[in-house]
């Protein structure tokens, strides 16, 4: 826990604003001195993963850091064991999960920031970095092996956390929605990350970045809000 070095942010995009705009410079804070991360670009499903490297590589320009794919690598497992960094870019989680699954990486990945190897993910790639992605907001387009996630924090985060109900909609929110999974989950801690939001690991001090507070859940506690500055250890 001391050495891992874990960016876990909410979305990739604000209203209105450019691709990974607003969270580059925290990223390029957090990839200080690394001039080349693998990414895994499984959660697209709508484009393609040659895209979607081209997309982030775009912004990542920026901050002077090179993308490097992991669809391209013949050995996937080699390329996480010798990245400098990891960044993992959303989408759909079921379909990130799955060949993560499939390759092996979870694991790998696990073992390699436990080691103290960067990690960024947004959205879905915030939803793997948890012990399982049962906290997702996706459809199941389609079935991995299991919900197990890389498993590198003890709680389970919900990107893109809404309040709001639309008008006329008669279906769950998304806070009846978390409490029937802390009702199915007893023992696990769910925060529910609003957007422009992000959560850093880092020399085993969990941290909010953002203007917005935190929803926290857990069965047998009310819900309750966090801001910036809180005291979050209890969810280490």
């Amino acid at each position: 826990m001391e050495k891992m070095k874990l960016l876990m942010i909410s979305n990739s995009t604000n209203a209105g604003e450019p691709y990974l705009k607003y969270p580059i410079e925290r990223i390029g804070e957090h990839l200080k001195g690394i001039s080349e991360v693998i990414f895994i670009p499984y959660a697209a499903v709508t484009f393609s993963y040659a895209e979607y490297e081209r997309k982030v590589q775009a912004r990542f320009d920026e901050i002077g850091v090179r993308v490097r794919s992991i669809h391209r690598e013949k050995n996937p497992l080699k390329a996480i064991r010798e990245a400098q960094a990891i960044c993992v870019g959303g989408g759909n989680t079921f379909a990130l999960a799955k060949k993560m699954q499939q390759q092996g990486l979870m694991r790998a990945i696990l073992r390699k920031v436990k080691q103290g190897t960067p990690y960024v993910g947004w959205s879905a790639g915030s939803n793997v970095c948890c012990p399982t992605i049962c906290t997702t907001n996706d459809m199941p387009i389609v079935e991995p092996e299991s919900f197990r996630a890389i498993g590198a924090v003890r709680f389970q985060i919900n990107p893109h956390y809404l309040d709001a109900n639309p008008e006329g909609h008669a279906g769950e929110t998304r806070e009846q929605r978390i409490e029937e999974y802390i009702e199915a989950n007893p023992r696990r801690y769910v925060v529910g990350l609003r957007e422009g939001c992000m959560l850093l690991l880092e020399g085993g001090t969990l941290s909010l970045i953002g203007s917005r507070p935190m929803r926290i859940f857990k069965k047998g506690c009310e819900p309750r809000e966090v801001v910036a500055g809180d005291d979050l250890s209890f969810l280490l």
